[in-house]
């Protein structure tokens, strides 16, 4: 049965809409939060549909991990890449703010070589570089405002800045006036805390919960991505800000790979995002949280049933195509057999293909055998070459091993 908005019920029965309100804030499986909303305390009732969802997740997230162990290390590599590159691509996109593939896997290649050259930064580098680090499980301070606001300058300032310069923040650590956050109609849906004063209070009671070790992971995660967009500590940037660090939490608790998906599912979903955010913020609700937990964990949930059958069939169509390699040219030869699976990989798995450097490195060849080998390939119309810039990628044909297939 679904969960009721407090909400909904104001409006058909007020008897019983105080009453369910008693109840549930009283209630023994209740989390009561030191945070208001609206004049009122806020609170999540742990109702089965919560319950039911979060050991869904649970159970998926085993899954996944079994199924990422199956992947070769580099297929597994390059589809991080590719599900990153979406991610930032979308997060951005929610926002309004246009960022191409290409550049963000530019940006990618810099941070890779470990040099800007030129002295020039490429957009989003902020952006991408803390992303990427979420694969390597690599720490995020999240314990006091200024940790906020370092992270905010990080990956959002930049770019917040070059669309509006007068969106920096202004205050001591964040805004120092009010935001207010408008619809497409431009009916005001939100206004943020003020002063900077309360901001900084409220800040840290939401961080306060952020960390209560006592709680379910994924209640905190879910609640303070709430708390911060309600807060909106800064004038622009709040919500790539907050589903940076929604990602990053999830990362540190599920499968990595799941935290590089949370922004598709967000934007197909985006009309029950934004209605979350409204139900829990009307007055009328009395600061149930609970429609936004079971709304962002069905995300996750959503997330990550669709991350599952991507692997399923990505490992499905990985194997039938390694079954393939044994009637291809020279493919006895160990290096040759080796070259054969990395492009098979980087066509099924990868972004634009796998690179001459990558292939020299792996397969320890000259590149003059490297082209050898890569002629061959060509020569069975196998092969498919993509330029950037000076850097030439691989990867095999698959409509052709799909046509193989099909004959066998």
């Amino acid at each position: 049965m679904a969960y009721t908005e407090l909400r909904k019920l104001y409006y058909k029965n007020e008897k019983q809409y105080k009453q369910t309100y008693l109840q549930r804030f009283t209630d023994e499986n209740t989390i009561l939060l030191d945070f208001f909303v609206g004049g009122k305390q806020a609170f999540i009732y742990q109702c089965p549909e919560v319950y039911n969802t979060m050991f869904s997740i649970l159970k998926l997230d085993k899954e996944i991990s079994e199924l990422c162990n199956e992947l070769p290390g580099k297929a597994l590599e390059q589809y991080s890449r590719k599900c990153l590159i979406d991610e930032i691509v979308l997060t951005n996109n929610i926002e309004g703010v246009y960022s191409s593939r290409k550049e963000i896997n530019d940006a990618l290649s810099v941070l890779e070589e470990q040099s800007i050259q030129k002295g020039k930064r490429p957009r989003f580098i902020g952006l991408v570089n803390k992303y990427l680090k979420l694969l390597s499980r690599e720490p995020v301070a999240l314990s006091t405002c200024e940790d906020i606001r370092s992270l905010y300058d990080e990956i959002v300032l930049d770019e917040v800045i070059a669309e509006n310069k007068n969106n920096a923040p202004d205050g001591k650590i964040f805004r120092k006036d009010q935001a207010t956050i408008r619809s497409a109609t431009d009916k005001v849906v939100h206004e943020g805390i003020t002063p900077e004063s309360k901001i900084i209070e409220h800040m840290e009671k939401a961080l306060a919960f952020l960390n209560n070790k006592s709680i379910e992971p994924l209640y905190r995660f879910c609640i303070f991505h709430y708390m911060l967009e309600y807060i909106h500590p800064f004038y622009d940037g709040n919500g790539r800000l907050g589903r940076f660090i929604f990602s990053y939490c999830i990362s540190e608790t599920l499968a990595p790979l799941l935290s590089y998906r949370i922004s598709e599912t967000i934007k197909e979903n985006i009309k029950r995002y934004y209605d979350a955010f409204e139900t829990c913020n009307d007055r009328h609700n009395l600061g149930d949280l609970t429609p936004f937990l079971i709304t962002m964990l069905q995300m996750i949930q959503t997330a990550a049933n669709e991350l599952k059958g991507s692997l399923q069939r990505k490992l499905i169509s990985w194997k039938r195509y390694e079954d393939l390699i044994p009637s291809f040219t020279a493919s006895s030869n160990m290096k040759m057999g080796a070259l054969y699976s990395l492009l098979i990989q980087a066509a099924l798995f990868g972004e634009q293909g796998v690179s001459t450097k990558q292939l020299l490195s792996i397969l320890q060849i000259s590149s003059n055998t490297l082209k050898k080998y890569l002629n061959i390939v060509d020569e069975q119309d196998l092969l498919v070459i993509f330029k950037d810039g000076s850097e030439k990628f691989y990867r095999i044909k698959l409509g052709t091993l799909d046509d193989i297939l099909l004959t066998n």
